[in-house]
């Protein structure tokens, strides 16, 4: 008998998806399909397959309303703002295949008499990408994209309360020519994913998640040699220096907490705000904060949605409770917002000071809509807290100076540093993490070495 997954919507806590989990027999019918495209998508020109991909890309974006809608539903964003997603997508799917050719060209050391060598990227072959439902498309396109660009064959498994992205990524695939077998998606549940990407067909995982998700899957492949990718969790610091611009930095750091319901692995969990401007800033803070409209996110006018999952509402409830039993202090009441405080998916935005890292909120990931600010007396004793973390991912300085700024960033141990702006990536710059935030990188040219392996020609040419 058949298991089905069964999406529900944080909506309305209804059934949305129902779709049968694939048997041990139907993953071993991809992953054979998979092997069996590689070879003839690997020798496609590179012109062509991007030229495809292209297509895709576009037939994509083209069914932007309705893919807004459906992403609304599977997991809980406002609909005024789930559209800029499907425009993110586009924007890095188009970034990374402009830079395809120059990504993979081949590497030419110094000429030397007698002698041709070159270094050439070749794809690993079939390319398991596991993502993850806070940013479905966002997420999987750093890898789903540049691997078909560089020669890859794709399996996509998707996030159970968002199993239709994976299907529309097929549906474009498919609409655009790809041949059979060069993009296939799955859905399946634990046990079988880590059996998918441990098949020795599988060359190269992807996976965004969370830190116990990474580890399963370094487990499930530490039996072989295949390379993985892991882009895992975040407590992503800030620093607010007594010079900054404090409109311009409380505007984009609350969006930075409480944008898609604080369900972002690089949004801002913790702000370390310099004394002289503490009250201030925190006064400021707490102002634009109550302006939020928490709510169903098929309003239009809604800017803050439920969490996805009961589970993480009842979380972050949890960490808050534990701070203020401490002696944090909440400084936005959630009763403005309207929310049944036993509402097992919508949660009001929560603002804490005298907060200290005795305090989960300040050092466990929250992946919700709760902040902590504190009071610092130093650049010294922003660095120390902001490196005091099991997480690397981002971090922001914001500052009018931008000299202070780069002596700050170079003793971060993080792998992006923002100065006056959070929660964003550029295509055209690596991502990647340290520590417990993970390894690898996607986007940027350099993103396609990982997806790639190196392969040496050394030749001695004929007299």
């Amino acid at each position: 008998m058949a298991s089905y997954l069964k999406t529900v919507s944080p909506v309305n806590g209804q059934v949305y998806v129902e779709r049968p989990l694939a048997e041990p027999a139907d993953i071993a019918r991809i992953l054979e399909g998979a092997a069996q495209a590689a070879a003839g998508w690997r020798e496609t020109p590179l012109a062509e397959r991007v030229a495809r991909l292209r297509v895709a890309v576009a037939g994509f974006v083209g069914k932007t309303p309705e893919l807004a809608v459906e992403l609304t539903w599977q997991m809980g964003r406002p609909l005024a703002q789930t559209p800029g997603e499907i425009k993110g997508f586009e924007e890095r799917a188009t970034s990374m295949l402009d830079t395809a050719e120059q990504a993979l060209q081949d590497v030419r050391p110094a000429a030397r008499p007698g002698l041709e060598r070159w270094i050439r990227r070749e794809p690993h072959g079939v390319v398991a990408v596991i993502a993850p439902w806070n940013y479905p498309y966002l997420t999987s396109v750093n890898a789903v994209i540049p691997a078909l660009a560089a020669g890859n064959v794709v399996v996509l498994k998707h996030s159970h309360q968002t199993p239709l992205c994976a299907e529309r990524y097929a549906e474009a695939m498919q609409a655009a020519g790809l041949p059979p077998g060069v993009f296939q998606y799955v859905h399946a549940g634990h046990a079988d994913t880590e059996r998918l990407v441990a098949d020795a067909r599988v060359r190269y995982v992807c996976f965004t998640g969370s830190v116990d998700g990474g580890r399963a899957i370094q487990r499930a492949l530490s039996g072989g040699f295949t390379g993985c990718g892991l882009e895992l969790g975040g407590k992503d610091p800030a620093y607010v220096r007594a010079d900054a611009d404090l409109a311009s930095a409380v505007e984009n750091l609350v969006d930075g907490s409480f944008f898609n319901s604080g369900q972002s692995c690089c949004g801002i969990e913790r702000i370390y705000v310099h004394r002289a401007i503490h009250g201030d800033f925190v006064e400021a803070f707490a102002g634009l904060t109550a302006r939020y409209r928490l709510g169903d996110p098929t309003d239009p006018h809604t800017t803050l949605g439920p969490l996805a999952r009961a589970g993480a509402a009842a979380f972050v409830r949890r960490q808050v409770d534990q701070a203020v039993a401490a002696g944090a202090r909440s400084v936005v009441d959630p009763r403005r917002f309207g929310a049944d405080p036993a509402d097992p998916y919508y949660l009001a935005p929560r603002v804490l000071t005298n907060v200290d890292h005795g305090m989960r909120i300040m050092t466990e990931e929250t992946f919700g809509p709760a902040v902590g600010i504190m009071a610092v007396d130093s650049d010294e004793q922003a660095v120390a807290l902001m490196n005091d973390s099991a997480y690397g991912l981002t971090a922001s300085i914001w500052t009018r100076d931008t000299d202070a700024a780069r002596l700050i960033a170079d003793r971060l141990d993080t792998g992006t540093v923002f100065m006056n702006r959070c929660d964003y990536l550029d295509p055209a710059l690596a991502w990647t993490g340290v520590k417990d935030s993970g390894r690898g990188c996607t986007l940027s040219t350099i993103g396609y070495e990982h997806l790639t392996r190196p392969k040496s020609f050394h030749f001695r040419l004929p007299r």
